[in-house]
């Protein structure tokens, strides 16, 4: 009773890229395809440039005892943190990138085995196609063959039965098998 459990679901390698929880890597990876995201949307440019403005206006018309980036030197903070945000913008993005990279080299493999298959699986159909219009071709061929063989038949039993050797038996005989 305990076999007929085990036929219930298909036995069959688990996949060895399926993990339970998914590796510290692949989280960072997943961390970097957010910041990617996120940072190609208008949205953050929006309030990357509101933050410049408000940044350069604070500086710039705030009482001098509140200002923290003096306007004088260039707003050096600001640039500071806007090179310090590319410099890590490119290298996230470029992670992302090639994570991407990596799911679509996987894409396209799955692609080019699943139209092997369709290839594979046209040219069987078409095979059986021809085979089946090759088997019809000649039943259709045997069913003439006898029909022909019946006239031959019919012609028979009646010459016989023009020459009077019992062929009325023999008619109502052939005529009976004709019928089953």
């Amino acid at each position: 009773m305990a076999r007929a459990h085990d036929l219930e679901a298909p036995r069959g390698r688990t996949p060895r890229f399926v993990e339970s929880q998914p590796r510290q890597s692949d989280r960072f990876g997943q961390a970097t395809e957010l910041i990617a995201r996120a940072m190609g949307t208008p949205w953050f440019l929006l309030a990357l440039t509101l933050f410049c403005a408000l940044w350069m206006g604070w500086n710039t018309l705030a009482p001098v005892a509140w200002r923290f980036d003096s306007a004088a030197l260039g707003f050096t903070a600001l640039t500071l943190m806007l090179s310090l945000q590319a410099s890590y913008a490119a290298p996230l993005i470029l992670l992302a990138q090639n994570r991407q990279d990596d799911r679509d080299r996987v894409s396209m493999e799955q692609d080019r085995q699943r139209a092997e298959r369709n290839l594979a699986d046209t040219e069987y159909m078409a095979r059986e196609i021809v085979a089946l219009r090759m088997t019809i071709d000649e039943l259709r061929e045997q069913q003439v063959t006898r029909e022909a063989l019946r006239d031959e038949l019919r012609a028979l039993l009646t010459e016989l039965g023009d020459t009077g050797e019992g062929g009325d038996e023999r008619q109502d005989e052939g005529s009976r098998r004709e019928r089953a």
